[in-house]
């Protein structure tokens, strides 16, 4: 293959990525009013206080457009949500999203005693298990890469994180 063919379909590629980027954009401020309910587990602002809800705020819009497509599609089971996205569309879930990620994140604190097989795992992860480093897609202080669409960690609760990991896991 030609190396003009091969950049031709790398340009469309990229282009095709840009217009399917350019397509999630939500409008925050719609989406505010659709998250009354919402406000029950996760907070007004995104920032749970229970340790088992997740802390939406601060999160890329990507990321919990996608979570929200499904758990209301039933791709992913949140028995403590079951139903609550039924009747939303598509855009009042990107709208939601939207206001989601506009929102300022608490910040946390890790544990002082936090084992150390966990912070060499987030950071290096571990070749022999085929372990790649969490880092590597939440970025190094646990931000996320937010156009990627990988969550946030950094501030979430360590009982959601560890039922998430679990449930990852299995």
């Amino acid at each position: 293959m030609s190396a003009i063919r091969v950049m031709g379909l790398l340009g469309a590629l990229l282009a095709s990525g840009a217009a399917s980027a350019a397509e999630l954009v939500g409008d925050g401020a719609r989406g505010q009013p659709l998250t009354t309910l919402c406000a029950a587990c996760h907070g007004p602002s995104g920032n749970s206080l229970v340790p088992i809800f997740p802390a939406l705020a601060g999160q890329g819009e990507r990321s919990l457009n996608q979570q929200l497509l499904d758990i209301r599609d039933n791709r992913r089971v949140v028995p403590e949500m079951a139903g609550t996205l039924a009747g939303f569309s598509d855009q009042d879930l990107l709208d939601i999203a939207s206001w989601y990620a506009s929102q300022k994140p608490t910040p946390g604190e890790a544990q002082a005693a936090a084992p150390q097989r966990g912070q060499d795992l987030y950071r290096g992860g571990d070749l022999a298990l085929g372990l790649p480093a969490c880092s590597a897609c939440h970025s190094p202080d646990g931000a996320g890469a937010a156009l990627a669409g990988f969550p946030r960690l950094g501030g979430q609760h360590a009982p959601y994180l560890i039922k998430r990991l679990t449930d990852f896991r299995q």
